[in-house]
């Protein structure tokens, strides 16, 4: 089964683009993929187009030793731009092969190891009493497990002492109402400094938090294992980390607790079943980064199923936050559809999805920029 053709989709769904992408081959099977770098689509399809010059005419089974060409096959190898190109293709044929064999993805991956996807839920009120309200609105829908966000972006305005203040008072307020046997925790989406989190975590009580997500940034591991001295909280790291080599000092130095894995940039479901299996001899659990179109969905739901060390697939359709848009039912009108607080595994073959792919060329690309924020002092800041 050779390839054809492929396809990239840069397409304004909801709040912000989807990079869809499909690949074609020469028996009429195709399948759909989705590229993680969100806000820079065109950098990827440009990679794609690179990709396209010498994929057509290979074996589409060849799945791995295509991952391989592709990567190393260059000399300037990796970054997140080659990773989330890399990724989406790689999603695609492993669509193919699983519609073209009549399996579901999963059985390419080992088979199922669990018959339905635990999900985490958000709220979308900051620090409040609204928040306090949508979590046990969540809490009575089955969700056991809620993330928070912190208090901050008041016009383009994020001082992270401000925050962390506010913050801390309505964490200790959320495990007051909703008890001890939720698992709750807060994306800091790396806003903070090691002595700001370690402040952030003292001004709460042991066991406020189940986990702690990104609060600073990642480029250093060794920044890490500093705050890891400061603070007891787990840590849930590595959505922005494109290869199983930006995942290594972490789990070899046993720095975090929970790898938040995005099959749509650390290279596929061929990458993102190395790093589980690294993970599951370190006794780091996968808790996939999920928050871009069905597709992701789909194709994270499959590589769910088949971990032993899974935790919990981020969602973001649940009542709180109702899919901000990114789910159109006429651009996807077969995708994953929750039930309660898990997903239910597909049985048909491949990803289980299917794309409208004449709306999805109605549709336009719209340049979006993620915020950019500053502090009191006009300094720029994380977003």
């Amino acid at each position: 089964m050779k390839i054809t053709e492929i396809k990239s989709y840069p397409t304004w769904v909801g709040h912000r683009n989807q990079l869809i992408v499909k690949v074609e081959t020469d028996s009429g099977v195709y399948g759909w993929g989705e590229s993680g770098l969100s806000g820079r689509e065109k950098a990827v399809v440009g990679a794609i187009e690179h990709y396209r010059e010498w994929l057509i005419g290979k074996d589409a089974f060849n799945i791995g030793a295509l991952w391989q060409e592709m990567y190393r096959s260059q000399y300037f190898e990796g970054g997140r731009v080659l990773q989330a190109a890399i990724s989406a293709i790689d999603i695609a044929l492993h669509d193919i092969k699983g519609k073209a064999l009549g399996v579901p993805v999963y059985e390419l991956l080992g088979g199922k190891q669990r018959d339905r996807i635990p999900t985490f839920a958000s709220t979308s009120a900051g620090p409040g009493e609204e928040m306090i309200a949508q979590a046990k609105a969540l809490r009575e829908r089955g969700w056991d497990v809620i993330r928070f966000f912190p208090a901050g972006d008041r016009d383009g305005i994020h001082e992270p002492r401000q925050s962390i203040a506010d913050t801390a008072r309505w964490m200790v307020r959320a495990r007051e109402e909703l008890g001890d046997r939720a698992v709750l925790g807060i994306d800091y989406h790396h806003r903070l400094s090691i002595a700001e989190t370690a402040s952030f975590c003292q001004k709460m009580p042991s066991g406020t938090l189940d986990f702690l997500e990104e609060p600073i940034r990642d480029e250093t591991p060794e920044a890490y294992e500093s705050l890891r001295k400061l603070t007891d909280v787990p840590f849930a790291i590595g959505e922005e980390f494109a290869s199983k080599w930006q995942f290594l000092p972490y789990i070899e130095r046993g720095i975090h607790q929970f790898n938040r894995i995005d099959v749509c940039n650390v290279g596929g479901l061929t990458e993102s079943m190395k790093v589980a299996g690294w993970s599951e001899a370190h006794y780091v659990d996968m808790m996939p980064h999920n928050p871009l179109g069905p597709i992701c969905t789909a194709a994270t739901i499959h590589f769910s199923a088949a971990v032993a060390n899974f935790a919990w697939l981020e969602t973001r359709a649940s009542p709180a936050e109702n899919y901000m848009g990114a789910f159109d039912s006429d651009l996807f009108p077969v995708q994953p559809r929750l039930e309660g607080a898990t997903y239910p595994l597909p049985t048909g073959p491949g990803l289980g999805i299917e794309v409208d792919e004449k709306a999805v060329q109605k549709q336009s690309f719209k340049f979006w920029e993620a915020p950019h924020w500053k502090r009191l002092d006009g300094s720029v800041t994380n977003w």
